[in-house]
């Protein structure tokens, strides 16, 4: 009589591993894959985004996961490891990804030339542009030289393409100094550009006007009339300066660029940008770049486009959100990546390990 149950059990579990290698069979005629959601509990694991704390506060949330390899190419040689955080879950989730670094694109979005000797400055007495203050773009400068520049030419060379996202359109000047989606300038057309974009950047004035000595407000709404004459944020002609915004924004002296290196335009938008990655055979992005908690996400190259058509990694210690009413980006930062990572998965500069042989190419 026990025999028959056993027979039965035998039988149940074959026909379940045949539906089971029958639906991995289908899933790979589809190119696609079953992915085993399992999450295993990690044991005192240390901060997250901890490289850098000047620049970032580390992520300290009790409960985290490892969870299987999710990206897994064929010959990867760029492993990056990531995680995100999901209420669902009740804790942060972290996995292993394994890349073709020739399919993976490094992406710096708004590297600003301000303030760093090439002309375009910010205007005095009170104007306003890229973190705002003089002072805080010197911080960020800084960031840039001693995080993100590093990284940037720890990969140059490796990975398919290190590309800068700028504002305003495909100007004529900024088309014979860096590389575009439809033109390479040769190096008497790089030499004319820098000629031409000193003589635009010191064509402006820099000035704009001062705070304003009085206000008109009434007894009834003192403090909507107030902020409406006196805002915390103008980056008008006002204390700007007429035409600042009109100038071609060159890429900061603090990155080392390379003449392979490509400029994406805000002005033409997400599809021309879309459509010259995957051209290139690309499917990975690795994001860096400001500020956390705007251009990085909703610019042209920010995460909410690039998110829907490939696999988007946020290097969070390679960005800065910016930071008012504080003398520092770590808090701002660690919020944006937080609140950012319930969709999106960060990694870190010390998670992104090239482990190929591919010479890297040399400025």
């Amino acid at each position: 009589m026990g025999t028959v149950p056993a027979i039965r059990w035998f039988g149940l579990i074959l026909t379940l591993l045949f539906v089971l290698s029958e639906t991995e069979v289908k899933a790979q005629e589809k190119g696609t894959r079953v992915y085993e959601n399992r999450l295993t509990p990690l044991s005192n694991p240390k901060p997250l985004l901890a490289d850098h704390p000047e620049f970032v506060a580390p992520i300290e949330e009790v409960t985290r996961f490892e969870a299987p390899v999710l990206v897994d190419d064929p010959d990867a040689d760029l492993n990056v490891r990531a995680w995100r955080f999901t209420y669902n879950g009740r804790g942060i989730i972290e996995m292993p990804n394994r890349l073709r670094a020739a399919d993976t694109a490094v992406i710096m979005v708004h590297p600003w030339g301000i303030d760093d000797g090439q002309g375009w400055k910010t205007p005095e007495p009170n104007g306003v542009c890229d973190f705002c203050t003089p002072a805080k773009n010197e911080l960020a400068a800084r960031h840039t030289r001693e995080v993100v520049n590093p990284f940037l030419k720890s990969l140059r060379g490796r990975v398919s393409l290190v590309m800068f996202s700028l504002r305003g359109p495909s100007d004529p000047i900024r088309k014979k100094m860096y590389r575009s989606f439809t033109h390479r300038p040769t190096a008497a057309e790089r030499t004319e550009g820098q000629k031409e974009l000193k003589e635009k950047l010191a064509s402006l004035t820099y000035k704009g006007e001062p705070l304003p000595k009085t206000l008109t407000i009434s007894s009834d709404q003192p403090v909507i009339d107030y902020f409406r004459q006196f805002p915390g944020l103008d980056a008008s002609s006002r204390y700007n300066g007429l035409h600042f915004w009109d100038v071609p924004v060159p890429i900061t002296k603090d990155i080392d660029t390379n003449e392979n290196d490509v400029v994406i335009f805000d002005e033409d938008g997400y599809g021309p940008l879309r459509d010259f990655l995957k051209q290139n055979k690309v499917r990975h992005v690795l994001l860096t770049g400001y500020a956390t908690d705007m251009c990085y996400c909703r610019t042209t190259a920010g995460y909410e486009n690039l998110s829907k058509d490939f696999n988007v990694f946020l290097v969070g210690d390679a960005s800065l959100a910016t930071f008012p009413s504080n003398s520092t980006p770590r808090f701002a930062t660690n919020a944006a990546l937080s609140f950012a990572a319930l969709n999106q998965l960060i990694t870190q500069v010390s998670w992104v390990k090239y482990t190929g042989t591919k010479a890297v190419a040399r400025d």
